[in-house]
């Protein structure tokens, strides 16, 4: 695994992957990658724009191998289950891979048309719900890939108190809060699909630090023009390239060793570059109880029931 990369990704021809969030970036990267290996790629986005703009990116990247775009606000629950009931529809209920990729870092304090904080919303309850709508389009074996983030081993994860309306908030904290919530999530969800007798991999990944519009669409939320500008290009400075950071993610949705309820990201650095490997999990991360918590939560808030149960 130390040496993989994108050219061992074996032939995908015949199945139907999933991304959210692939207007830039990790999924634009990975829905490229996925797409040029052979899959049937579905890639959402919020703004159309740019989703057009991605596409066609994708087209050239991929060359010409088609694609095809789904609306996606995942701060808007009306959206994800708009978004799912097409998906289904498009695949015939046949997904072999959702890669739950989308995500806002930082963010001011914002809510959501739904009320919720703007980064446990898009970060984490709206894959949640994502996920659960298209439980029954996932084939045997299929994989769920969360995007989770070294960020996952700050502050913890309050599931009484998700919204910040009890505390003062704090954008780090939050960020931090939904990355743990990402791989509590992957991790209940495992537990229950094997509990169920269900054939599904629930994994996740994170990229280390990779050169995005992540940070930049945080320091746009902030201040505009100069500042966004320093961002982008300090942050080209100390991170990998984006190819490298969706490697972890591309390696949990396509090797051959991956098993349901594992962690990739990248072995360098303290995770923070190189090539995809295990990697770990914080003692937070692993804990059953906030867990079962989490998924209960998160029904309802969601209003989605979840699948498994």
């Amino acid at each position: 695994m130390s040496r993989w990369s994108a050219a061992d990704i074996p032939d995908q021809t015949g199945r139907t992957v999933l991304v959210t969030g692939a207007t830039s970036g990790l999924g634009l990267r990975t829905a490229a990658v996925l797409a040029r290996r052979g899959a049937t790629v579905l890639m959402t986005c919020r703004d159309p724009k740019r989703g057009r703009q991605a596409w066609e990116r994708l087209l050239d990247d991929s060359d010409g191998v088609g694609a095809t775009l789904v609306l996606l606000d995942l701060a808007d629950l009306a959206s994800v289950r708009k978004a799912a009931d097409r998906v289904r529809e498009l695949t015939g209920d046949r997904l072999d891979v959702l890669v739950n990729n989308a995500g806002v870092m930082a963010t001011p304090a914002r809510l959501t048309v739904d009320g919720f904080e703007l980064q446990i919303a898009t970060n984490h309850l709206g894959h949640a719900a994502l996920t659960w709508l298209l439980a029954p389009a996932l084939t045997p074996g299929a994989r769920v890939i969360t995007v989770s983030s070294l960020a996952h081993r700050g502050g913890g994860l309050d599931v009484e108190d998700l919204n910040f309306d009890r505390r003062r908030y704090n954008p780090a904290t939050a960020y931090s809060a939904s990355k743990l919530a990402n791989l509590l999530f992957t991790f209940e969800l495992d537990r229950r699909a094997r509990a169920a007798g269900r054939n599904l991999l629930a994994v996740a990944a994170h990229p280390g630090l990779a050169d995005t519009e992540l940070t930049v669409n945080t320091a746009r939320m902030y201040a505009a023009g100069r500042f966004a500008h320093v961002v982008r290009w300090g942050t080209k400075l100390v991170a990998q390239r984006a190819a490298m950071g969706a490697l972890p993610q591309l390696y949990a949705a396509t090797a051959a060793d991956v098993r349901s309820g594992e962690y990739f990201g990248p072995t360098s650095l303290g995770e923070t570059r190189g090539t995809p490997g295990r990697a770990t999990a914080s003692p937070a991360a692993r804990d059953e109880h906030t867990a079962q918590l989490l998924w209960e939560r998160t029904a309802e808030l969601t209003g989605v029931t979840p699948d498994p149960a």
